[in-house]
């Protein structure tokens, strides 16, 4: 019923963009300059850029044994020492006055340097504009402001536990429409350029099917899952930036168990919802962010994998000093999950209580240094590990290069 009615909704929606789109004088929505672009090669459009992070986690390490590995696997453990958390390329541009292209290829997945693709997708504009637009493709999943910020971007080194357990890798394939005003896209766009952390322009509308088993991951039932996000950045009278959001998605996800257990139930239904508030540093900022919802969990008392209640997000608070032309950005963050990780073994139990203090140097914009001190009380239990809670701190750094 919900994928019948995501379809029937889908349809009256481009029915509109289409009568929309005929209305529309398109040859003179545009300027001179875009003119020009638009009668260039599709070769001659493409763009690119990329960043590289480099992160070293041992120092002052209190319990080897206190890991998150949906985080960053050199994180605990017997191995450490230097570690490649991201070297993306991101091939990009116009190629056509209608197409955009997309692609992100990773060269340090998994913490083992292979390629894997993040981003392919390309985005079909409904009308001349583009205020209307199609994403084709594997892509992020709409869901949470800092699920879709880019890691360049994110000032703490991961993603926090609550929403980020949604979707891991943040991306699926998909089809995703999008509507944003013209000069909403433009705020948007301005938001990550002038260095405001922005997540970039995901519509202030987003409505999308994708698989569900999360990305580079295959499909394991014929079920999509439905995903919408409402969104707005408003702009005060002082100039101040404050973004509201509230985001949605259901579906049915397929475990990955141990085959030594025996569990009678492998697909479950889940589903979460929550609102993200984000004042931007100007200069004082701060994020808050919530989900809840149901979802498959481990359960050591009986060995099995249940439907659970999900609840979990975070609070950071951040300070954008600017000194001559160094940029630094005090922060600390709190956050806390409790349901499974669907992704993991058994949709591992989590119970996370975590807080991290640090600082973010941009002596220019090719170059960035974090430092951030976490501390934190984690439990993540499956059918391997059904006793396990683990609390430490460790001191960790990374060092980006942006091109």
């Amino acid at each position: 019923m919900r994928i019948k009615f995501a379809l029937a909704f889908t349809v009256l929606v481009l029915a509109f963009v289409d009568v929309f789109a005929r209305d529309v004088d398109e040859d003179s929505l545009y300027t001179v300059e875009e003119k020009k672009q638009v009668k260039k090669s599709w070769y001659e459009t493409i763009q690119l850029r990329g960043y590289a992070q480099l992160r070293y986690n041992g120092l002052f390490e209190t319990n080897p044994d206190l890991k998150c590995d949906q985080c960053d696997k050199s994180w605990g453990g017997e191995g450490g020492g230097f570690f490649f958390r991201r070297i993306r390329m991101i091939f990009y541009g116009q190629i056509h006055e209608r197409v955009y292209m997309y692609i992100q290829p990773d060269f340090a997945s998994g913490g083992n340097n292979f390629a894997q693709i993040r981003d392919a997708y390309f985005d079909l504009g409904l009308d001349a504009k583009q205020e209307f637009r199609l994403r084709i493709g594997q892509s992020k999943v709409p869901f949470g402001f800092e699920n879709l910020q880019s890691s360049q971007n994110r000032i703490p080194l991961d993603r926090h536990d609550g929403l980020n357990s949604a979707v891991a890798n943040e991306r699926d394939i998909g089809v995703m429409f999008y509507y944003a005003p013209i000069e909403i896209r433009k705020r948007f766009s301005s938001l990550v350029s002038s260095g405001l952390k922005g997540s970039g322009d995901y519509g202030v509308l987003g409505i999308g099917l994708y698989n569900g088993q999360t990305a580079n991951a295959p499909e394991k039932n014929k079920s999509f899952h439905l995903v919408s996000r409402a969104t707005w950045p408003w702009e005060l009278n002082s100039g101040q930036i404050i973004e509201t959001s509230f985001q949605a998605y259901t579906g049915k996800f397929v475990i990955n168990r141990n085959p030594q257990t025996d569990f009678t139930q492998t697909e479950f239904e889940e589903y979460r919802y929550g609102p993200s508030l984000i004042i931007y540093p100007q200069p004082f900022g701060l994020q808050a962010e919530f989900n809840w919802g149901r979802g498959p969990e481990y359960d050591p008392e009986t060995n099995t994998v249940k439907d659970a209640p999900i609840r979990g997000g975070y609070v950071m608070a951040t300070y954008m000093l600017k000194a001559q032309k160094d940029i630094f950005i005090p922060f600390t963050r709190y956050h806390y999950y409790k349901g499974g990780k669907k992704h993991e073994l058994d949709a591992t139990r989590h119970r996370v209580n975590e807080l991290e203090i640090g600082i973010e140097w941009q002596p220019h914009k090719a170059f960035e240094l974090v430092a951030m001190y976490t501390i934190s009380d984690r439990t993540f239990e499956n059918s391997l590990n059904p006793d396990n809670r683990q609390k430490g701190s460790l001191l960790r750094l990374q060092a980006q290069v942006n091109f």
